[in-house]
């Protein structure tokens, strides 16, 4: 772990887990409260020294500047340590360990150098008042990272509120902490001053409520499922915590009847199987019109036959594993679960068959047609490779089943017709609505969920807004003030 500038052990040791292979990668520490308490102290020693609070955005940004050019150095090595960290295969790997956080700490280094830190208020009343307003870092901001996207969302918390004049703890899942830990040494070659990045390991039961309840932490900012969201929401409402929760989904994604069929089919694929469906948003609820449902799962199924299952290491790889033995039996249970509702299980639906899958934690690409919306597979949350098929009849049908969800993360529309897929995103209660895509999560959009997918946004123009907080100063300009002030406040000649 990494507390107030030094790194720290444990007695307490567990092993990491390649995925792809089942064996050790690597031994960490396993943090406890304790580390959890000296973590908050010195990040909050740091926000009070105001060393780097006080530092002006402009050179802030310029520490940005640095951390992005050694990313960019060391693409092939980051992209190998998140292969074998969480098993998403090496061209994804890429994209997730190097290419986005690089955009996005750009994106937030970019909003650092135009942010509208201080603002004139209006001159009011008849009683002469004016004022400003100004925008302030929060104190300490804790981030809870997942395991399935160990850099992007470790950058998304720790980055914004580290522009922002925050200091951070990152509290990491116990089974990705590598990408957290790679990111000390770049961020103090930069220059960041020690205490300002703190990063402790640990399980969400014992370190994590234990952050989340700290009288010293401002902001939490967590992405998980909603039954942890939810326990989160309550434990921070008790000192009442600023919270950002990035939470559960089940994106639907709707196929008009004058979609593109081939580019919808590869569409849906990668909507429902990017890094082997563990994605929050990824497209798990597939909506077909009646009249296109045979044709488009007869190219669909060919399509998934031409996709390479196996070593994540390997370029030509399509599909990596999950992440766990305990991911892979929750994901196969749901298979089951599926079938006995009454779903037609149409392709895969288990371990592939292969030497190189009796090691290592596998699910085939798993497709259910004849699914309706009451149906487990249909409402909660699997996170793997599976996709749900469901028909309709209309569009309005189809509408009313997409939003028949307690989530409202992500959902995606296929037409030809852009007017009249756009009619139909309006229609949606989603927070990320794509047109003719899936999983397009710009450093320059905002994200986040309706519903039970989650509260508040991340990224987009005003991402540094969750990480500050507004003060407001009012000046009396009546009585005995100095006629001089009034000039310069108004930005009016000093001798009105």
């Amino acid at each position: 772990m990494f507390i107030g500038g030094e790194w720290v052990d444990s007695d307490e040791k567990y092993e990491l887990i390649n995925p792809a292979t089942g064996e050790v990668a690597a031994t960490a520490a396993m943090g406890n409260t304790e580390h959890v308490d000296a973590a908050v102290r010195a990040a909050k020693a740091s926000f009070d020294s105001g060393e780097w609070r006080n530092t002006p955005p402009a050179q802030r940004a310029g520490v940005l500047d640095k951390v992005v050019a050694t990313l960019a150095s060391r693409i092939d090595e980051l992209t190998e340590l998140g292969t074998i960290e969480n098993g998403a295969p090496l061209r994804l790997s890429q994209a997730l360990s190097v290419g986005f956080p690089l955009m996005h700490i750009q994106h937030f280094a970019d909003l650092l150098r135009k942010y509208e830190w201080e603002r004139p208020g209006p001159v009011t009343g008849q009683v002469l008042h004016t004022g400003f307003i100004r925008r302030e870092p929060l104190g300490v901001c804790a981030g809870i990272v997942p395991w399935n996207f160990p850099w992007v969302l470790n950058v998304w918390k720790a980055i914004p509120a580290i522009a922002a004049g925050n200091s951070v703890v990152i509290k990491t899942d116990e089974k990705t902490p590598i990408a957290a830990l790679e990111l000390v040494d770049i961020l103090r070659d930069a220059g960041l001053p020690d205490g300002v990045y703190n990063v402790v390991i640990g399980d969400g039961a014992t370190v994590g409520s234990h952050l989340v309840s700290h009288p010293d932490v401002r902001k939490v900012s967590f992405t998980g499922s909603t039954e942890t969201g939810r326990e989160v929401m309550r434990t921070a409402s008790d000192t009442v915590k600023r919270v950002t929760l990035e939470l559960g989904g089940k994106g639907p994604n709707i196929v008009l009847d004058d979609a593109d069929i081939d580019t919808a089919v590869d569409g849906s694929i990668f909507a429902f199987l990017m890094h082997a469906g563990q994605a929050c948003e990824s497209g798990t609820r597939l909506l077909l019109p009646s009249s296109l449902h045979d044709e488009f799962l007869q190219r669909m199924i060919k399509r998934l036959e031409t996709l390479k299952i196996g070593n994540p290491l390997d370029p030509e790889t399509d599909i990596g594993p999950v992440m766990s033995a305990v991911q892979r039996d929750r994901i196969l249970g749901y298979i089951e679960r599926g079938k006995q509702e009454g779903a037609t299980l149409v392709y895969g639906g288990g371990v592939p068959e292969g030497v190189e899958f009796e090691r290592g934690f596998w699910v085939e690409p798993t497709v259910f047609t004849n699914v309706t919306n009451d149906m487990c597979i249909a409402r909660e949350e699997i996170f793997g490779p599976v996709l749900s098929i469901l028909t309709y009849n209309s569009v309005d049908e189809a509408i009313k089943i997409a939003n028949d969800t307690e989530y409202g993360l992500s959902a995606g529309v296929w037409s030809n017709d852009v007017q009249r897929a756009l009619d139909v995103a309006n229609q949606l209660q989603a927070g990320s609505v794509w047109i003719n895509d899936w999983h397009n999560i710009s450093q320059y959009m905002p994200f986040g969920g309706y519903k039970q997918s989650g509260v508040g946004r991340e990224m987009g123009p005003d991402a540094l807004d969750a990480f500050t907080q507004e003060k407001a100063v009012t000046i009396d300009l009546t009585g005995r003030l100095d006629r001089r002030a009034y000039g310069l406040v108004l930005g009016t000649p000093k001798d009105v």
